[in-house]
């Protein structure tokens, strides 16, 4: 099983959590950037932790086997905050950087109107410097939000299939389905998603334009989501070529579009050891290779 995870968020993960990425076979993943869990009160912090993002957690990645790239933008809960949106002027320098593959996350928190305004302006730089967008749904009202999401993306001239809506469930995928934008999924131990509802999605909809991530941060998650997914995907009948869609094609399909994956294997790494303990259930064994 090869996985590409597109959205994880790695500052807050640790080393144990890439080696068992790596065992379980994950070998390349999507960071976006996001709100840190305390507000930012400077563009300065803003700067820091995109550089680390293009910086050092790639170099931290690549010690275990795994090519990172990363998302940049002013993420939706602090477009409400007046001394975070000079972040705007500064973002075109990082869009333009190695590693960086679509501009997020975008989108909505609480749907405000300097929300709205943000939104539609980082839309805009992804058009601008021809990357797709990942585009955060709000956690409150999230059939409304996804709606008008899909309102302003309409309005921006953006393909619909250069766009990833993320953090969707039953009641939203519908309406992005329809939209021709693509359908991310986030796995998680207590909210969002868990693999069986995702499995029956799956079901309904089939695998085209499906994007499933575990979208780990600092709070309760897990990063082998994604493999756990797969594994319930082969349980309910789904066969290794399905998987491999979900998990590997479809992520790189996606986020290819830029132009600036980059998908071979780390000249010169050694795995410290790769038995994974669940990969006996997989019908085939080994991790699987990164192409």
């Amino acid at each position: 099983m090869r996985i590409f995870d597109p959205h994880i968020h790695m500052t807050s993960r640790t080393t144990d959590d890439y080696e068992a990425m790596y065992s379980a076979g994950v070998r390349a993943l999507v960071e976006p950037s996001f709100w840190l869990g305390q507000p930012r009160t400077s563009v300065a912090s803003f700067t820091d932790y995109f550089d680390s993002l293009i910086g050092w957690e790639r170099f931290r990645a690549a010690q275990f086997g795994i090519r990172h790239h990363c998302t940049i933008a002013l993420n939706p809960k602090e477009a409400n905050d007046p001394r975070c949106r000079d972040v705007l002027d500064v973002l075109p320098r990082y869009l333009a950087k190695d590693g960086v593959v679509a501009v997020g996350e975008v989108g909505y928190d609480s749907m405000t109107p300097e929300e709205d305004a943000v939104f539609a302006q980082q839309l805009q730089l992804a058009v601008a410097h021809d990357l797709p967008a990942l585009v955060h749904t709000p956690h409150r009202d999230k059939l409304a939000g996804t709606k008008r999401t899909l309102d302003v993306v309409r309005e921006s001239g953006l393909e619909p299939g250069r766009v990833l809506v993320d953090h969707l469930n039953e009641p939203t995928v519908a309406v992005v389905a329809d939209s021709g934008c693509w359908m991310g999924f986030s796995i998680y131990p207590d909210t969002k998603m868990d693999e069986h509802r995702m499995v029956t999605i799956l079901r309904e909809y089939g695998t085209d334009r499906m994007i499933v991530n575990s979208a780990a941060d600092w709070g309760r998650s897990d990063p082998l989501k994604t493999y756990k997914t797969g594994l319930a995907m082969l349980d309910a009948g789904f066969d290794e070529s399905d998987v491999d869609k979900v998990l590997w094609q479809n992520p790189v399909q996606f986020y290819g579009q830029s132009d600036r994956l980059v998908l071979d294997e780390l000249p010169g790494f050694t795995p410290s050891g790769e038995t994974f303990a669940g990969n006996s259930v997989l019908r085939g064994g080994g991790s699987g290779g990164a192409a």
